[in-house]
């Protein structure tokens, strides 16, 4: 086995989750210039823009959430599979102890985190042979957020706006309009998406996923889809969803389209949906030593522009200041639009948080407080705690709690991403609450306005479950949902279905 094989596989890793590629940074410059100032995908833009090169300045994560890691690896004939998969593991994990990876791989069944990432079908390898001497590997991040904006059509199907897709290019276009749709904000818009047209219901997913690999700027060798490809990027930006769903002229900043074979009964269309913290790269590696010979998607002797300028997140003086506890006089008085500047404590909580409060107590007193849906990167420091990447996590998986622990627990303020339903909008108006939205992806940008760590609790849900208390300075969110019944997310939600409408009668 190649004596070098850990190390660039480690290398890969940490550069992956930190480093954005050019090709996505190229993409997301473009969409920092076609916002206008002022407006709040402009403003949510120029957050990710400095977050980018804080997470490249510092090799912290771009985001928490590091997905679950995908490798893609090609390898002489005789090259050992068995060991070079054993050190692949060696590596995720070495990664996730030196806080480059966030600990994500969970017990189906006991829901309990293994803390290295490690487990049954963590991390995912895929081996192919080839007749060259060197090896390659390619490595995926995506996070969950996005990961549960992926979609799959059985054709022909009715489509919400878009009327009937029938087993057609046609057909297939109205499927991945409807899906970038149906994302909104929950996966981080503005994002990408690989699709599959054929296949079955597994190996649709799987070359879905495999066009990620692709760079933003390639042409398909197919004249049809690159045809079809070409399509979608110049109509679905109509659609205004915008960065983070906030409304906004880019939607979407890649579409990359394979077919596979069908069966005659099946025609599914597979969409897998990524961020704009779209995290891929990979390395040729010499097939002796193990060591890098040249990395994929980047040129390191090429020097990385910096995305933001010195100035980065700039204040309009019209920020609203928040310091908790927070009463229900301050929050009825916020509108949606409002930016708002949250100081002091904030308490994260995710999914086993949120089951967990609705058949016990908390473990501290939530009148007044601000709860963050976020499952941080957290490192050792002495006795303590050092948060290292906080960006926030899709909000809409607690809705089923949400109402219940606002009216219960005297929670004025919940921080997420892509927004809520109607039962917490309802909530929100009758208890006296706000939903604030947080740029999702963000990580390192939100982990420089937390101050320290004042604890933690429940600490058995694993690190990214758990609650953890922090203190914070001049957190920067918007106002999405108010205390009014008002919901930027479904005004977007019912602006964009109308533009869908207008793109399904133009096909």
């Amino acid at each position: 086995m190649p004596s070098a094989f850990f190390d660039s596989v480690l290398s890969l890793i940490i550069k992956t989750s930190t480093d954005l590629p050019p090709d996505v940074r190229a993409a997301m410059k473009v969409a920092m210039g076609e916002e206008p100032t002022g407006t709040r995908s402009a403003q949510a833009l120029s957050i990710i823009a400095q977050n980018i090169d804080q997470a490249a300045d510092g090799e912290g994560a771009i985001c928490q959430d590091t997905g679950m890691p995908t490798f893609e690896i090609k390898t002489p004939v005789r090259a050992n599979q068995i060991v070079m998969k054993q050190q692949i593991r060696d590596a995720v994990a070495e990664a996730t102890r030196r806080g480059k990876l966030r600990p994500n791989s969970v017990d189906s069944i006991t829901g309990e985190n293994s803390g290295t990432n490690l487990g049954p079908g963590t991390p995912i390898t895929h081996f192919e042979q080839w007749e060259r001497d060197d090896i390659e590997v390619k490595l995926i991040l995506k996070g969950g957020g996005c990961e549960n904006m992926n979609a799959q059509y059985s054709l022909p199907t009715e489509l919400q706006g878009l009327g009937r897709a029938d087993r057609t290019l046609e057909g297939v276009r109205k499927c991945i309009l409807h899906a970038v749709w149906q994302a909104q904000g929950k996966g981080c818009a503005p994002g990408a998406v690989g699709v599959c047209i054929g296949g079955d219901r597994t190996s649709g997913y799987v070359h879905a996923k495999e066009q990620l690999f692709r760079t933003l700027d390639d042409v398909n060798s197919d004249p049809r889809l690159a045809e079809l490809e070409a399509s979608i990027m110049g109509e679905v930006n109509r659609l205004g969803i915008g960065t983070m769903g906030f409304g906004g002229r880019t939607s979407l900043i890649g579409c990359k389209i394979g077919a596979l074979n069908r069966l005659p009964a099946s025609f599914f269309v597979s969409v897998a949906y990524d961020c704009w913290a779209f995290r891929r790269l990979g390395v040729v590696l010499d097939g002796r030593t193990g060591e890098i010979t040249r990395w994929l998607y980047r040129d390191p002797a090429t020097p990385v522009a910096a995305m933001a300028d010195q100035a980065g997140f700039a204040r309009t003086g019209r920020e609203v200041r928040l310091q908790t506890p927070l009463t229900e006089e301050q929050v009825r008085a916020l509108k949606v639009g409002d930016v708002v500047l949250v100081s002091g404590r904030m308490n994260t909580g995710r999914d086993a948080v949120h089951a967990h409060l609705m058949k016990h107590a908390p473990p501290i007193d939530l009148s007044g407080s601000v709860l963050y849906h976020c499952g941080p990167v957290v490192a050792k420091e002495g006795s303590g705690w050092k948060v290292t990447a906080a960006g926030p996590t899709t909000s809409i998986r607690e809705e089923p709690y949400q109402a219940d622990i606002i009216r219960r627990y005297g929670v004025r303020a919940v921080i997420g991403k892509g927004g809520m339903g109607a039962r917490t909008l309802a909530a929100l108006k009758e208890a006296g609450a706000v939903y604030l939205n947080a740029v999702g992806g963000a990580a390192q940008f939100y982990a420089r306005t937390i101050d320290r760590v004042d604890g933690v609790s429940l600490m058995e849900f694993g690190t990214p479950e758990a609650m953890w208390h922090l203190q914070v300075t001049d957190f920067p969110a918007i106002v999405t949902m108010d205390a009014h019944g008002n919901s930027l997310h479904e005004d977007i939600e019912q602006a964009s279905a109308g533009e869908l409408a207008a793109l399904g009668a133009a096909g």
